[in-house]
């Protein structure tokens, strides 16, 4: 059973150190859009979601005897800033970005869902009911994202079509 617990944990330090890199890419992203106020609001949102989500993580992990991976929490930083630095290069940065979202979007929902089996695997009640507490807020963030790229995508090549207007953030 020691080995099933540490595997649980070694789990909950990956997802508190993904919730590390989507802190990063959401801040980001906030930061540069500046023509699609219901795209931002969301995302804003979806930061707050995501620190919340950060301090039950860690919660779980000091509960099972662990404590956040400094490394781990530091490359999902490294690799979030990679990210938005290659984003900004884009002349299609807000479509793009939209996308990489919801493919991250999607990595947290897999990533719930087996941290959810192996908490009841391993009789950890409190831990399954955290992390069926998060992902709902991950599958209704994907869906949103989903649900408005099409309406994203128009604007963008709408505004991209228009002389002196810019369309990419």
């Amino acid at each position: 059973m020691a080995e099933l617990k540490e595997n649980l944990l070694d789990w909950l330090r990956d997802a508190h150190a993904m919730e590390q890199q989507a802190e990063q890419m959401l801040r980001a992203q906030a930061s540069r859009i500046e023509h699609y106020p219901a795209v931002k609001q969301r995302i804003e949102q979806h930061l707050e979601e995501t620190l919340g989500q950060q301090a039950l993580l860690k919660a779980c992990i000091e509960r099972l005897g662990g404590s956040t991976s400094g490394m781990k929490d530091l490359m999902g930083k490294v690799m979030a800033f990679g990210q938005a630095a290659g984003g900004m290069a884009n002349s299609d940065e807000i479509v793009k970005g939209a996308i990489s979202s919801y493919v991250f979007e999607n990595l947290e929902i897999a990533t719930y869902t087996a941290l959810i089996a192996a908490a009841k695997t391993v009789g950890d009640t409190e831990t399954q009911r955290t992390c069926e507490q998060i992902l709902p807020q991950e599958q209704a963030m994907a869906k949103w994202v989903l649900d408005h790229l099409p309406e994203l995508t128009e604007e963008f090549l709408v505004r991209d079509a228009t002389p002196d207007v810019e369309a990419k953030r």
